[in-house]
């Protein structure tokens, strides 16, 4: 008994890797959120860029290379010294992330989105925040899934060559070209699904992680880590904010608890209707730590590793969800009656046979045949 469901579960998991491609519209908001996130990034760190990454980085080219020999990284922006060619690499930077955030020609651009992120994560690793960690490593994970078949201009692209191929002959191809298709795409179904379920272990890792280490440290245990954090200038964007929220210390009691809570038990509440308010839970934390403290690129950047969580039927659903919000505000206006005498066939009515006591409908007399 114990062999046969052993057999029947890795039937299973092995349908689940190979039959179809999992999570592609999920795959298609990491890669959108990603893209855009590092796109205003780049844009926002575009005054300070020379300080940062640049020649004249207090973090000096030498001092990377150092690293460098140390940790095994490496950055296309030491193979030169000059300042044209640093410009040239942050234009192509910028160009590089909008190009993947719209999906053009995803598998190249996936490729040079990951080279770019890594080359400016390794250039000054200690001159940005925790944010850029996470988003190295899902744009890393991102390579192997297929991310361009939604909501993306590669999906468009194949939609209407799927549309001018419709009258056209089916190719006939031998044997070994079918083999060899169908080799392709289970291989490349298994990488996607492969590299969405590493995404997925990473988000449970880093929750999980994060929980437990909160457990270890007395003032999440006494519920005044918050307090301490509201009141660290380094991250006070808005003094006078942190301090009226600091006001309130039972609901920042509270708070605390909850998101030890909530981050130690996100990885088991994964499979069932439960993590649909949890991930509602983490998102309001999220946005408040991106206000309170002054961190929005890690606060992006966990909110669209979130969105890995959601099914496919949720994003499919919201398109039909906008379109009956703009039809109940008026954003879309209905499409304007056919006028009579149109392109359309007006009703025709039953003919009337001689004799008959039935009348044609009014507003039908006189269509019958004669």
């Amino acid at each position: 008994m114990a062999h046969r469901w052993l057999h029947d579960l890795i039937g299973t998991l092995w349908s689940l890797l190979t039959d179809r491609p999992v999570s592609l519209y999920a795959a298609s908001v990491l890669r959108i959120g990603y893209g855009l996130l590092y796109l205003v990034f780049l844009v926002r760190e575009f005054p300070h860029r020379d300080e940062i990454w640049g020649p004249g980085s207090p973090w000096t080219p030498a001092l990377a290379q150092q690293l460098f020999d140390q940790t095994g990284w490496n950055s296309i922006l030491l193979l030169s010294d000059s300042r044209a060619y640093f410009e040239l690499c942050y234009v192509m930077a910028l160009l590089t992330s909008a190009l993947f955030m719209l999906g053009w020609r995803t598998r190249a651009m996936s490729v040079l989105f990951a080279v770019v992120v890594t080359s400016f994560h390794a250039r000054s690793i200690f001159m940005t925040d925790g944010g850029d960690n996470l988003i190295l490593l899902m744009t890393l994970y991102l390579v192997l899934t297929a991310c361009g078949r939604r909501w993306s201009l590669d999906a468009r692209r194949e939609r209407l060559r799927t549309a001018r191929a419709d009258n056209a002959p089916v190719p006939v191809r031998s044997f070994y070209a079918q083999q060899l298709q169908d080799a392709r795409i289970t291989l490349t179904t298994v990488v996607h699904n492969c590299g969405i379920l590493v995404i997925a272990a990473q988000v449970c890792f880093l929750y999980g992680s994060a929980g437990l280490y909160k457990i270890q440290g007395p003032t999440w245990g006494g519920g005044t880590a918050l307090h301490y954090a509201l009141n660290l200038e380094l991250f006070q964007p808005w003094p006078a904010l942190s301090h009226l929220v600091d006001e309130y210390p039972m609901v920042i009691a509270i708070a605390g608890y909850l998101t030890v809570l909530l981050q130690v038990a996100f990885p088991f509440v994964l499979f069932g209707r439960l993590k649909y308010p949890v991930l509602t839970v983490l998102l309001g934390m999220h946005i408040g730590i991106a206000v309170l403290l002054g961190l929005p690129l890690f606060s992006g950047a966990m909110i669209v590793a979130d969105a890995v969580f959601l099914p496919d039927r949720f994003y499919a659903f919201l398109p039909h969800l906008w379109r009956r919000a703009t039809r109940r505000t008026g954003m879309r206006r209905p499409a304007p009656a056919r006028a009579v005498g149109s392109a359309s066939v007006p009703p025709q009515g039953r003919p009337v046979e001689p004799g008959s006591k039935h009348r044609a409908p009014a507003g039908q007399q006189g269509t019958a045949p004669g």
